[in-house]
């Protein structure tokens, strides 16, 4: 079967005013909803001057509700620093997981813009 791509999270801005903000995405089929064999994903987030934290998180049930998720902790890609440095690019991250559904999660978000973030599977 061939991969899907998907956009999963798009252009979300902060303030700019240093609160402290925290988004969930909405939920988007894994490799598990379709009982693909090999389970293997990728991310991509595209980020400007973004400082934060961004975990794929994923959930194993067929209607999850908030204590379902769990984060996909290989692919934590982008955390707050000591320095606050400002992350700006792509970044690309793999997991492997048979998980019915995915997710994004931003923790600890004081700013920048999350231009978009990828799935494909």
């Amino acid at each position: 079967m061939a991969s899907t791509s998907e956009i999963i999270l798009s252009n979300q801005t902060h303030p700019g005013d240093s609160t402290v903000s925290t988004v969930s995405g909405s939920k988007f089929k894994g490799d598990g909803y379709y009982s693909r064999s090999d389970g293997f994903h990728t991310v991509q987030y595209n980020v400007t001057g973004f400082i934060g934290t961004i975990d794929a998180q994923a959930s194993l049930a067929d209607a999850p509700v908030e204590a379902d998720w769990f984060n996909i902790t290989t692919s934590q890609m982008i955390s707050v620093d000591d320095s606050s440095t400002y992350n700006t690019g792509s970044f690309i991250y793999n997991f492997t997981g048979n998980y019915v559904w995915v997710r994004i999660k931003i923790t600890n978000w004081t700013d920048g813009t999350i231009n978009s973030i990828l799935l494909n599977h």
